[in-house]
Formats: structure tokens, C-alpha cells, sequence
């Protein structure tokens, strides 16, 4: 039997505009090994996740995740939501668990309020579908240098944007979640209503209810400083001090990421960039006159190959890292670092150097706000240290292996420099939040947990 068809009631919760509350009737359907549905379900963005579930469900409304949660129950099955599978290499083996494909953005699109300057998200969106609705408002949103990643799992890690240093974590930006939890009960969580669970979820994983919307914060930028400057990797070490000595007295209003980029010869690679290793630095400015002194600067020990700064609308940041939008086999990890001293910066230059088997080796600059939790901070506030180090990797002729094996070179050579802890919305191979969230942090989800799901029919990639 290809498909199995489950029936529930669910009654959704109301939106204010939503008129009276009524109860539906859904059907919900659960995709089994053998079907089609099954194969298009489990596939995730990282193709190096081979997903292999007891089930499938595409879940288009509240009710078909409660549905779901019903089924798995009935059957001893676990339950793993996801959207795009960017993460899915972080999840344990699926062999008993029910894959549970969010894409609820399909019936209700993401909508701005600009007055209140905010934006109710519906879980399968993509960052690029809120920066689009944001836009025509003159407002920007929180994402990452990703525009396809989904926003529910980059909120639940604690998002790292282009603003960060001016703004803070992204998770820190949202109004309210929408979640059904483990008892399959629809409920909002905001500093209101169940606030234990709005705690968790900013920042803390997914390991506590699906969340099926976001109420969040839009910034009042209509337009930036922004770009990138591409060098040669010769001048990587020169380029790196200026850099490096730039940023310890780097204005909070500008975010910026070094990075040496190993680029394929692909016709969507920029001809002068194609199959050779350069140094990029990129980054966003609230103002202008920042991004032109670290041009500057740049250019005073280098002449790029090419780029700029300059003035860009807000919505083209989401595309201004150049990552990658397709589907792609991959593997990506990070650690943080208390700071960047000479040593360290040998390190990484060694490791990241020309024949390296990553596609990117890079630095982001964090601190300012970054560094300071705001008075109702999620479980994850605030990032220690002065650096994100990341390394990023596609397969080979010899499968992911090689790049796997340098990432661990990369960060045991860092790792004099590194503050002990971690970043649960870039630690991909990590699959514990701890060191992801202070220890005291850490005991508290794990209370909640225990809580909210004693059985343990969530599961994450990151769990308490």
C-alpha cells in the first residue's frame, strides 16, 4: 500500500482577523516506502543525506501536523519536522520515525503588518519569501547568507544575519511562535502565553513542539551599504591583518565575514573567480562611510579582482554571500573564538590555503551586539567570543570524506583560540545542544523536555 489516509479534527487556533473559531475536518496523507510521494518527501537540500523514515507526511495546515502526531502515537514512530533538510545530516538514523515535511507557507503566505513592523511567517517558508513581502515595505529581515534556508529551523537555532552586530541574534527578534506540542495540542508561546516554551525555542532547537508559524521583527532598512571584494589568494596574509585589525575597532553598525573560496568552474561562478582559490571580505553597513574606510584599507594592501561597496537595497543582501540555492552534497561546521591573534591567524591561512578540499574557509565577525544578551533573551542570548570560524565543503570525486577530515584539521588547528562553546545554527555535525547553550541554559531545556515530551517523540538535530 503506497499511501495511508488519516482523518482528525483539529481545531486551528485564531488568528485575530480569523473570524469564530471553527473545527475542520482534514485528511492527512502519511507516504510510506515504495511510493512516489515517499521518495520526493524524503529528500532533504543536503544531498548527502540519504533519509530513509518509517513515513512521510506533508504537512499543509496545523491539523495534518496534529494528524501526524496522531499516527506516529498509534504506530511507536518518532516524530523529526523539517522543511528544507539544510540540517539533515544532523539527525540520528530515521528508521523509526516519521519525517514530518513542514510546507504550510503553500495556504498562507508570509504577511507584513508595517505598521507594527512585524510579519507572521508560516513554517516552509524561505528566508528569500520573507525578505520578498518585506521589501515593498521599505523593512528587512533577519536572514542569513542563505536565501532558501527555511525560518523556523534557522530561528530555533538562534540566527546569525547581517545585522547581527548592530541588532543581536535573530532568534531575539521574534514577537511569538505558533507550535502543536507533543500532545498534540495547537498553542502559542510569547511572553504571555506558555513563556517557558517561547524561552526554548529561541535558540534552543526543536526538540520541544513543531512550530508551525512566527510572528517576528522586521528592521527599518530600506537600503544599505553593501558588497564584496574578491582578491587573489596571494595576498590572503596581508589581507587577513588589515582585516583582523580593522575589526577591534569595527563600529557595531557594520558586519562583515573573511573568507579564502576555492570556487568550481561553473559557468555561475564570475569568469576571473572560476576554479581558482581567492579571499573574499564582504559584509553590510548601516553606514556608508564605514564600508568605504575598510574598502580602503583593503585596497591599500591589495588591488581586488573585482567588487565594491556601495549603496544596495536591503533585499538584495540575501543573495550577496553567493551561497549556494540548489540542492547541493555538502557538509558545513563551526566553532567560535574567544579572538583572532597572530597564531591563529597562521592556522587558518595554512589550512585554508590553495588545495584545500573546502569550498570556503571563513571568518564572521561578531561581538557588539552579538556579544550581549538582551533582558528577555531566548536560551540562546548571545554569542561568546569575537569570531564565527566555518568551514564549508561539497563532494568529490572521493564523496565528502575529504572535506569531513579537513574540517576537524581546521578546528584542532583553531583550536588554541576557540572559547570551548558553539553555535547550534552552524554546528552541523554536532548533534547536542551542549556547548551549543550555556550549561545553566542547557539544564533548563532539559526540564522542559522532559516536561513537554517525557517520551521523546520529538527528535532534532539538536537536543538538550
Amino acid at each position: 500500500m503506497d499511501s495511508i489516509q488519516i482523518k482528525s479534527f483539529a481545531a486551528n487556533r485564531r488568528r485575530p482577523d480569523a473570524g469564530p473559531m471553527t473545527t475542520a475536518l482534514t485528511t492527512s496523507p502519511i507516504s510510506l516506502p515504495g511510493s512516489s510521494e515517499y521518495e520526493t518527501g524524503r529528500q532533504a537540500w543536503n544531498l548527502t543525506a540519504d533519509q530513509r523514515p518509517a513515513a512521510v507526511c506533508i504537512a499543509r495546515s496545523v491539523a495534518d501536523v496534529q494528524a501526524a502526531i496522531v499516527h506516529a502515537r498509534a504506530h511507536g514512530l518518532h516524530v523529526a519536522a523539517q522543511t528544507t533538510g539544510h540540517f539533515a545530516t544532523g539527525l540520528r538514523s530515521l528508521g523509526d520515525t516519521l519525517l514530518l515535511k513542514l510546507a504550510l507557507h503553500r495556504l498562507d503566505d508570509v504577511v507584513v503588518d508595517p505598521v507594527t513592523r512585524t510579519a507572521r511567517v508560516p513554517a516552509g517558508a524561505r528566508w528569500i519569501d520573507v525578505v520578498q513581502a518585506a521589501a515593498p515595505h521599505g523593512l528587512a529581515a533577519m536572514h542569513g547568507s542563505a536565501p532558501t534556508v527555511g525560518v523556523m529551523g534557522y530561528l530555533l537555532g538562534g540566527g546569525l544575519s547581517f545585522y547581527g552586530r548592530r541588532d543581536g541574534l535573530a532568534a531575539n527578534h521574534v514577537c511569538a511562535f505558533e507550535a502543536v506540542t507533543p500532545d498534540g495540542r495547537a498553542q502559542r508561546a510569547d511572553a504571555d502565553e506558555n513563556p517557558e516554551l517561547f524561552w526554548a525555542l529561541r535558540g534552543g532547537g526543536g526538540g520541544y513542539a513543531v512550530v508551525t508559524a512566527a510572528e517576528i521583527e522586521l528592521l527599518p532598512y530600506a537600503e544599505v551599504t553593501g558588497g564584496a571584494l574578491f582578491f587573489a589568494a596571494h595576498d590572503a596574509p596581508a589581507l587577513l591583518r588589515a582585516w583582523r585589525d580593522w575589526t577591534r575597532t569595527a563600529p557595531e553598525a557594520m558586519t562583515t565575514t573573511f573568507r579564502i573560496l576555492q570556487l568550481p568552474p561553473l559557468p555561475a561562478v564570475p569568469a576571473p573567480l572560476r576554479g581558482t582559490a581567492t579571499v573574499c571580505v564582504d559584509g553590510v553597513s548601516l553606514e556608508a562611510a564605514i564600508a568605504h574606510e575598510l574598502e580602503g584599507r583593503l585596497r591599500a594592501h591589495a588591488e581586488p579582482i573585482l567588487g565594491g561597496f556601495g549603496p544596495m537595497p536591503s533585499a538584495a543582501v540575501a543573495r550577496l554571500h553567493g551561497d549556494p540555492e540548489e540542492p547541493v552534497p555538502a557538509v558545513a561546521d563551526g566553532i567560535l573564538l574567544e579572538d583572532l591573534g597572530d597564531e591563529a591567524m597562521e592556522s587558518f591561512l595554512r589550512e585554508a590555503a590553495p588545495g584545500s578540499p573546502l569550498l570556503a574557509a571563513e571568518l564572521r565577525h561578531l561581538g557588539g551586539a552579538l556579544g550581549e544578551a538582551p533582558a528577555d533573551a531566548g536560551a540562546r542570548g548571545r554569542l561568546e567570543g569575537e569570531f564565527l570560524l566555518m568551514g564549508i565543503g561539497v563532494a568529490g570525486p572521493h564523496g565528502i570524506a575529504p572535506a569531513e577530515a579537513h574540517l576537524d584539521h581546521l578546528f584542532a588547528a583553531l583550536e588554541p583560540a576557540a572559547t570551548g562553546t558553539r553555535f547550534a545554527s552552524v554546528a552541523q555535525r554536532w548533534h547536542s545542544l551542549r556547548t551549543c547553550v550555556p550549561d545553566a541554559a542547557l539544564h533548563r531545556l532539559a526540564r522542559l523536555r522532559e516536561e513537554l515530551d517525557p517520551d521523546g517523540l520529538l527528535v532534532a538535530p539538536h537536543l538538550p
